[in-house]
């Protein structure tokens, strides 16, 4: 956590508690926070330990798909979750209570439609993600999952 501001680290604690509720209740509490973006559920396989993993992260919309990002904040490596779902594109996301299965497109800087969809994902986080590619020389991408 050390390229964290104390402020985002106390954030991160705070969040850490919102993601247990969230995965405790099945998503029935943590889909709307007040001041906060949306947040989903991000089922995925561990790559390299074939066990289940879940994320709690926020999303924007486009069309019919959620989009994230595997920021971590601007660290240097991108988050496991990330490598889980390049590694198994077949994922599952709770939005509330609702269950979905769905696909999971990596977008980089180099896809077309990039800098749209990350203006709007920027926007929807409060800006937070322009500061954290500031913090990074690695590209932050922006994962589409499209439910089934």
């Amino acid at each position: 956590m050390t390229h964290l501001s104390p402020i985002e680290q106390a954030g991160l604690r705070v969040l850490h508690l919102h993601d247990l509720l969230y995965q405790k209740t099945n998503g029935l509490i943590g889909h709307r926070v007040p001041g906060l973006p949306n947040s989903l559920l991000l089922h995925t396989v561990g790559a390299k330990t074939g066990q289940p993993r879940v994320n709690t992260l926020s999303y924007a919309r486009d069309g019919g798909d959620y989009l994230v990002v595997a920021s971590m904040g601007g660290a240097p490596r991108s988050p496991g979750w990330y490598h889980n779902l390049k590694a198994r594109p077949e994922v599952e996301i709770n939005v509330g209570t609702r269950r979905l299965a769905a696909t999971a497109r990596p977008i980089l800087p180099d896809d077309p439609d990039y800098a749209r969809l990350w203006q709007l994902v920027n926007k929807n986080n409060a800006n937070r993600y322009e500061a954290y590619q500031r913090k990074t020389s690695r590209p932050i991408p922006i994962v589409a999952l499209t439910p089934a």
